[in-house]
């Protein structure tokens, strides 16, 4: 009987082995499903970046979901410091930029540099300043950029921010809002900011505040907000949004934050005694189109922008929001196809 139980033992030992060679019958409780040793494996679908060798796959599930992308340490210190120096050029009126527009602050009298002007807050469309129109052109930018908008690239909105030490009256605050209202062209997927840090930014100084995956909603109705303490110009902002969903991004010199023309987004008071600065491009496809406004949302902000751009240079016929972008647009990468 002992010796039966032991041939049989023997035999099974055997066919074990050839069955699993290596490692014995113990090996055969941890063997792969045929489900984990597959290979034939199913595309991840990305519906906000296009197919690129640099995102990774986490860093595209990440945009996808919450609509921005947070990259360190992009633009060097070296670099910041020549667009500061250039940016306390114009606000002496050492240079002439055509086409700039200088934004100053509503509450506060006192400039950074001039001390009988109102604080400048904003320039905006710098693209005929070399020295700032620099930032849009860079390497390290546009390589991200290409992943949002394709190898065509167009810049088409440029600011230099800085937020000034608020008042008292809270009016260094910027509302809520979708850059895509400022916008008439479209596709929005195809359109991605890049918004760079020229010094440490947190809440104390006012950093961007992001509602994440907003973007994946439409574009919403954009008013003046009422603050007691008064409104920037163009400063419009959307009223109903989840303030519990806010995220406050923290960013060191030099980081870069590339977000959706549709995510909600703005930013708290600058409650230090310093200015705040940040440089940014929006970027477009050149494949882009132009769209009309009449009829929409967006018919507040091509009054104001066409009555100011009436009275800056002097035109008297009729003009549209999309003709004040068509002079600011300039190729950066690629062919110019449409815009």
């Amino acid at each position: 009987m002992e010796e039966a139980a032991s041939a049989s033992a023997a035999r099974l030992g055997t066919i074990l082995r050839h069955l699993c060679p290596r490692t014995g019958a113990a090996a055969l409780t941890t063997f792969p499903t045929s489900a984990q040793i597959a290979s034939v494996k199913h595309p991840v679908e990305f519906h906000y970046t296009l197919d690129n060798n640099l995102l990774t796959p986490e860093q595209r599930h990440f945009y996808d979901e919450n609509g921005y992308l947070l990259i360190k340490n992009l633009v060097s210190g070296e670099d910041i410091e020549r667009f500061r120096n250039q940016f306390a050029k114009i606000c002496k009126k050492e240079v002439q930029v055509p086409g700039l527009i200088i934004m100053r602050d509503v509450a506060i009298a006192k400039s950074e540099f001039v001390p009988d002007q109102k604080a400048v807050t904003k320039v905006q469309d710098f693209q005929e300043d070399e020295e700032l129109f620099r930032y849009c052109t860079m390497p390290q930018i546009l390589k991200y950029v290409e992943c949002f908008t394709g190898p065509n690239i167009m810049a088409m909105h440029t600011m230099l921010i800085n937020k000034p030490p608020d008042s008292g009256k809270k009016s260094s605050r910027h509302p809520m809002h979708q850059d895509l209202h400022y916008f008439p062209f479209r596709p929005a997927d195809l359109i991605v900011c890049a918004w760079t840090a020229m010094e440490r930014i947190d809440r104390s100084n006012g950093c961007l505040v992001v509602l994440p995956g907003t973007h994946k909603g439409s574009l919403k109705q954009h008013d003046y907000p009422d603050w007691e303490g008064g409104v920037n110009k163009m400063y419009h902002g959307v009223r109903d949004y989840n303030k519990n969903s806010r995220v406050h991004l923290v960013m060191e010199k030099g980081d870069t934050v590339f977000f959706h023309p549709l995510l909600i987004h703005g930013s708290g008071m600058n409650r230090t005694q310093g200015f705040r600065k940040a440089i940014s491009c929006h970027y477009a496809s050149a494949g882009c189109h132009y769209i009309e406004v009449k009829g929409t949302s967006q018919e507040n902000i091509e009054k104001e922008v066409v009555e100011i751009a009436q009275r800056k240079y002097g035109v008297s016929t009729p003009i549209a929001l999309k003709d004040t972008w068509m002079v600011r647009a300039r190729l950066v990468k690629g062919e110019r196809t449409n815009l």
